[in-house]
């Protein structure tokens, strides 16, 4: 049987719970990007989540529609578990299971193009399954929903009242409204003198 894809929310800025070691100059940002389909890229993207130094700063590229709502959970508690400093940059479109790596992220930027889908957990089978594991199924991810529910609450720093108006029935959200909810920062690659010096400015 195969989990499908998933849907939640994010917001703008945690509170870091890291320190610069003192002393000590921020070397150049690393970069990854997190794009197309979870599900089918999920042993390279934990890969390149592993391979960059522990407590480092770099940024993440977003242009995913989503997909196995567990991918998006490793990628964001690896995020948090290696104390890895990100900067999300929205690209094109974050929706689904990939809201919940960029709600990890610590610093959060969207354009005005950008769009992020936000909608309820789903699940599918192209197999035969028996009635009792369909119904285990619905059971496990009713709870898995609603923990990632409270997940992406709490790393968005958002009302429940707010993520379950953009998750039910689904919603898309547009960068200058999540921008506007003080989730992300706007910045406009197309027109902006140094782009570069915005997304990544201290």
């Amino acid at each position: 049987m195969n989990k499908e894809k998933s849907a939640k929310v994010h917001k703008s800025s945690p509170t870091p719970f890291w320190r610069e070691p003192a002393g000590k100059n921020s070397s150049a940002p690393w970069e990854l990007s997190i794009c197309g389909d979870l599900s089918e890229r999920q042993a390279d993207l934990i890969e390149k989540m592993t391979e960059v130094p522990r407590a480092s700063r770099g940024i993440i590229y977003f242009d995913s529609c989503g997909g196995s709502v567990y991918t998006g959970l490793a990628l964001g508690s690896l995020i948090r578990l290696r104390r890895l400093r990100v900067t999300g940059v929205v690209l094109g479109e974050c929706s689904s299971a990939a809201l919940i790596p960029f709600a990890a992220c610590q610093k959060r930027f969207v354009t005005s193009q950008c769009t992020l889908l936000f909608h309820p957990m789903r699940w599918q089978s192209d197999e035969d399954v028996r009635l009792e594991e369909a119904t285990e199924w619905a059971r496990h991810f009713k709870e898995l929903e609603t923990q990632v529910d409270a997940l992406l609450v709490s790393l968005l720093g958002i009302p429940p009242e707010t993520l379950q108006s953009w998750t039910r029935p689904g919603r898309f959200v547009s960068g200058p409204e999540l921008a506007q909810a003080g989730l992300a920062s706007l910045f406009d690659p197309f027109t902006e003198p140094d782009p570069w010096k915005t997304v990544t400015a201290q």
